[in-house]
């Protein structure tokens, strides 16, 4: 049977692109003057209960799916972001566009980010329906 349910594609995409805080964040030395790691896990935690708050208290349906597409949508934007802004900021392309596995490994860590917010966003949705 196939799987109707339409996925929330504005949402994802704009819980994507709320998450470009963190390299927006880094590239204007933010996270540096915060004080590194601290400010990076900081900025990360916030961002992940901002994701979790709202598929949870808007009932979005499948969290786990919804969430780890964020999570890869986030993985394309800041990509992208970094192609856009390294020539700009540097004059030369720097970032994951400049070695595949690169690509590929932003792209996981960020599956694996939207996955376990996900998780922790499905236990919770299932806590609030006991």
């Amino acid at each position: 049977m196939k799987n109707s349910y339409r996925k929330p594609w504005l949402l994802i995409l704009a819980m994507g692109a709320l998450a470009l805080i963190r390299p927006i964040m880094s590239m204007l030395g933010l996270l540096e003057r915060i004080g590194q790691p601290t400010a990076s896990i900081v900025v990360t935690i916030v961002i992940t209960l901002i994701w979790i708050s709202v598929v949870v208290f808007t009932r979005v349906r499948q969290p786990l799916v919804v969430l780890l597409l964020t999570g890869i949508t986030y993985g394309v934007f800041a990509i992208l972001i970094s192609a856009i802004l390294s020539p700009i900021l540097t004059g030369q392309l720097q970032g994951p566009l400049t070695n595949p596995f690169a690509v590929i490994s932003v792209l996981i860590t960020n599956a694996i980010w939207g996955l376990l917010a996900g998780l922790l966003a499905s236990a919770l949705q299932r806590a609030r329906q006991m």
